[in-house]
């Protein structure tokens, strides 16, 4: 083989392989869907009076989801970018104001939070292991 023809070769294996281009943090299933469970548990338990959020407990997964980011290849910048980015707030926003109105929840009505929160709690949904009736 020639010295050329070598060297080349050795240039392409010597190069990292190419990884597949990360998807947004917004379509990575357990993290999204996990922070909204959050949201939804947080919106709860400030309307409803008789039901606290879990707050200690969110913390925790909040961790647990950064660290499954980064082991992910996400950079601790990409995820702040997500979690501070009010595009994604008013995703999030609108995602959880939709799931409220469908499950009868007005923001005129407190009680129709407490309502839902208790039925969340009751089926040890993933928005009710947030939640605790006071």
């Amino acid at each position: 083989m020639s010295g050329m023809k070598l060297l080349a070769l050795l240039s392409v294996l010597a190069l990292p392989t190419v990884a597949e281009a990360k998807p947004p943090l917004r379509e990575v299933k357990e993290v999204d869907d996990e922070l909204y469970y959050i949201a939804i548990a947080n919106e709860i338990s400030e309307y409803c009076p008789s039901i606290s959020g879990r707050r200690l407990k969110a913390i925790g997964v909040m961790w647990g989801l950064k660290s499954k980011a980064n082991s992910l290849g996400y950079s601790d910048s990409e995820i702040r970018a997500y979690v501070e980015s009010d595009a994604e707030k008013d995703r999030m926003r609108a995602k959880g104001e939709a799931y409220l109105a469908s499950n009868g929840v007005s923001y005129d009505n407190p009680t129709s939070f407490c309502t839902l929160g208790q039925k969340e709690i009751e089926r040890n949904s993933a928005i009710g292991v947030y939640l605790r009736a006071n």
